[in-house]
């Protein structure tokens, strides 16, 4: 085992080589007894000039997005969110003292609206995971952390900020591995056992007692080749001929790529970067460490496949929308099978109304076309309580859009303090600014919304002729 995986990690090295990947690590362990049967630090470890001397199984650096798993279980067993739980992805922005306003984004930069808890963890998503993190509280996930045996996360919860459950801290491919290792048990932590004499290599003892269900369903979401196929296709190297569960991770500047899985037998942890720290060439997690990762899974069950993974304990599983994640209604397009805690059916019986929160309202006022409208009408622009200003002389350049979102059981009606607007325009109008205190309203049937703004005239103040003046500070919304 040990000679195969020192090849494959040769050969995807040589593979990658035109996209400046020149080393790689890979760490193979047995599931039922934690022994490590593949410990391989480095392409060649007698290459000087390539610093092969490295060891690539310790040492430290960025995870990308392999910690996800662990916030989202923390927050599944504190019952901050539920399994059918729909989380935002859209912009959303932190303010960060003594720092920039933090705004996270996917490397595709587009945002998929409310998507369920799963699609949001298999596909990796970046804010959803900070949403959690939120609910969570970087105090309280990096204590689960080191339970886990990250030991190398010694700063304080404010050193990392928001960005841990995105890998803004620095651990190593022994620590990660033994942690999934952890997932793979069901929760049942135990430590890596090595045949080196005098290693190095420690075990901290560390215990969590929480639900098998959690774990169970975790990796339900892990080995769900169907849900992240919106980020890594239907046919990627991350599908498997047999039950696996994996999760990638790519950390900034494309410095670090990780591929770290299991099956109910082994557990597979694989890094590709530089030693040096050079940055590759447009390689992720998927394109890097992913390859060597199913090379190695695919030699260890070629004799053998593995059971497949215990459904979760206790969880019932419900037809769903795939959009909303309530129960279908005749409209939906797509259905799919949930798993649900029993307490949580009835009101998946009596609840099908999908309407999203205001925080939706900046990213539904960029989708031309989207199955994610509210049922109930909604006003995007403006905004309740908004205050615009009107420059003088430029009344008749300066416009507010008046946008709806919403499923309309009629034609829709604008009315503005009172009086109706004469437009044949349903989505969107745009009216010119007057001063004054204004009452919107949109109706469409028995539906309507209503929002209130104020609109003033700027008092711009004369400046000495020949100076001007210069803002540089940009507006921040928070």
């Amino acid at each position: 085992m040990q000679q195969f995986v020192e090849a494959q990690v040769q050969q995807v090295i040589s593979s990658l080589a035109s996209n400046n990947v020149h080393d790689a690590a890979a760490l193979v362990i047995d599931n039922h007894t934690g022994e490590v049967l593949a410990y391989v630090g480095s392409p060649d470890y007698f290459n000087e000039a390539k610093l092969g001397g490295n060891d690539g199984v310790q040492a430290l650096r960025q995870p990308g997005s392999t910690l996800k798993p662990f916030v989202y279980e923390l927050a599944l067993e504190k019952g901050l969110i539920r399994p059918n739980t729909i989380l935002a992805d859209v912009p959303a922005h932190y303010a960060i003292p003594g720092a920039k306003l933090y705004s996270p984004t996917d490397y595709t930069e587009r945002f998929l609206g409310p998507v369920r808890v799963r699609i949001a963890l298999a596909n990796s998503l970046n804010v959803p995971a900070v949403r959690v993190l939120e609910k969570v509280g970087v105090e309280t996930f990096l204590e689960r952390l080191h339970k886990l045996g990250f030991e190398h996360l010694n700063q304080t919860p404010e050193h990392y900020g928001l960005g841990l459950t995105l890998g803004s801290g620095e651990v190593s491919l022994w620590e990660l591995a033994r942690a999934y290792l952890t997932i793979a048990r069901q929760g049942n932590a135990t430590p890596l056992v090595s045949t080196f004499s005098n290693s190095p290599i420690q075990n901290p003892k560390y215990t969590i007692q929480n639900s098998t269900t959690i774990w169970q369903l975790i990796t339900n979401i892990l080995s769900d080749s169907y849900a992240r196929a919106t980020a890594f296709g239907v046919d990627s190297v991350l599908n498997l001929p047999f039950p696996s569960a994996v999760k990638t991770g790519t950390s900034s500047n494309f410095r670090d790529t990780w591929t770290v899985g299991f099956t109910t037998d082994y557990t597979v942890a694989t890094w590709v970067g530089n030693f040096n720290g050079e940055p590759m060439r447009q390689v992720s997690g998927v394109t890097g460490a992913a390859p060597l990762w199913n090379r190695i899974m695919l030699h260890l069950h070629e004799h053998q496949e593995p059971a497949g993974f215990p459904s979760p304990e206790g969880l019932v599983q419900l037809p769903v929308c795939a959009v909303s994640g309530l129960r279908p209604t005749p409209d939906c397009t797509s259905v799919v099978q949930e798993y649900f805690y029993p307490e949580d059916k009835s009101n998946y019986e009596r609840d099908n109304q999908f309407n999203l929160p205001p925080e939706y309202d900046e990213w539904l006022a960029k989708q031309q076309q989207s199955n994610f409208t509210s049922t109930n009408l909604r006003i995007l622009s403006p905004h309740h309580g908004d205050l615009f200003l009107l420059y003088p002389g430029e009344e008749a350049k300066q416009k507010l859009e008046f946008k709806l979102a919403g499923n309309k059981s009629a034609p829709v009606e604008w009315w503005l303090n009172g009086e109706k607007l004469n437009t044949n325009s349903a989505n969107s109008l745009f009216w010119n600014l007057r001063p004054g205190n204004w009452t919107l309203e949109a109706r469409s049937g028995e539906m309507s919304d209503k929002v209130s703004f104020q609109v003033e005239l700027a008092n711009i103040k004369p400046t000495r002729r020949g100076f001007s003046i210069n803002t540089t500070t940009p507006k921040q919304k928070v």
